[in-house]
């Protein structure tokens, strides 16, 4: 695959991954984009132990364009993008409206807050996978080929952030449908280089550190092993890679897949694995869009270990989640959820499974 790095009117980056070795990329972004210049910071929450991202320009982010105005397209007379190409096969750029960034160290000096917490510069990266020029084609829907090299693109972007100072955790995903709050249609995903551990991860290591130290063993490892041998909430698995709805899952529709190995990011996948885990991945993603009569609303998020710690305690995985809880309804967090952080969950584990499995109804 071939990778070709350019950089945007307003000094952004932008890198191209193509499968033909053959193509040139040397279109022009001829925007007038002032340089981008946005200021984050992060405040330390010292109640939870959480760093909370502050990001106010994100308030001015581009809301749901027309098809003929979308900003992921390839560049044309009438509509030029981020992307300057009049085509491209995959491509990944720094956000223009990123919650975390690289380019500034400022705080707003008229701000004070009391001595309990801290208050930093949000740096990090923010970046934009879009998987393919085709407006209107699902990740589902990108075949074999093109998804086993999207895996690939993770796996570069996943070493490239993680080399970046100051980076602690590289957390690819995807949001899909309006009704998980996404603001473009395009078939995109992100990349998100923190500066802390996220509070997800730390919960989850802080737990495997447990396990290890009172029963022996990879608490992930174990769990796998176990719906293997249980069988009864597996809803897709091949040689390297097994999918299945986790026995306390939280959303309505929930499945984690995992490798058979342990691997700590994307960067320890053989090509096998890889090979292994597109198949995998297009065929739950198909057994989810056919459950309902329209495209199912999902978040896929991975889950690596940090950069710099814990990592003998994590296990690469994929959640996909979905907040679809019927047909016609959708689930919102409840006071005891959103409040609490107490979840409950409409339908068990293994109905949901059972509902995965038996496919289009």
């Amino acid at each position: 695959m071939k990778k070709t790095t350019t950089t945007l009117a307003d000094g952004r980056e932008l890198i191209y991954y193509d499968a033909d070795a053959s193509v040139v990329r040397d279109a022009v972004d001829a925007r007038e984009l002032p340089e981008l210049h946005v200021v984050s910071e992060m405040r330390h929450d010292p109640i939870l132990d959480e760093w909370v991202v502050m990001a106010s320009h994100r308030q001015g982010r581009t809301f749901m364009p027309p098809t003929n105005r979308c900003p992921l397209c390839p560049t044309t007379a009438d509509n030029a993008t981020e992307i300057p190409d009049d085509d491209y096969d995959i491509v990944v750029f720094e956000n223009r409206f990123p919650s975390l960034t690289h380019r500034s160290d400022e705080l707003d000096p008229t701000v004070t807050v009391p001595a309990p917490v801290e208050r930093v510069p949000a740096r990090g990266r923010c970046e934009v996978v879009v998987f393919t020029s085709d407006h209107d084609r699902s990740f589902s829907q990108l075949g074999p080929d093109r998804v086993r090299r999207v895996v690939d693109v993770w796996a570069d972007r996943t070493a490239a952030l993680a080399a970046m100072p100051g980076i602690a955790q590289v957390f690819p995903f995807e949001n899909r449908g309006i009704e998980i709050g996404v603001t473009l249609t395009h078939p995109h995903g992100q990349i998100y280089a923190f500066p802390f551990v996220t509070p997800r991860t730390g919960r989850m290591l802080e737990s495997a550190r447990r396990y290890r130290d009172r029963h022996g063993g990879n608490l992930f490892a174990n769990l796998l092993a176990g719906e293997q041998r249980l069988g009864d909430r597996v809803v897709a698995a091949n040689e390297t890679w097994t999918a299945f709805v986790p026995a306390a899952a939280r959303w309505p529709i929930e499945v984690h897949l995992y490798p058979h190995r342990r691997v700590e990011d994307l960067t320890g996948l053989t090509d096998g694995e890889r090979d292994d885990f597109t198949s995998l991945y297009l065929d739950v993603l198909q057994k989810l869009d056919a459950l309902y009569e329209t495209p199912l609303p999902y978040i896929a998020a991975w889950h690596q270990a940090p950069v710099r710690q814990d990592r003998d305690l994590a296990y690469l995985h994929l959640e996909v989640f979905s907040v679809r809880r019927a047909a016609d309804k959708i689930k919102y967090l409840a006071g005891t959820e959103s409040g609490m952080g107490a979840w409950i969950n409409d339908s068990t584990p293994e109905q949901i499974a059972a509902l995965i499995r038996r496919g289009p109804r």
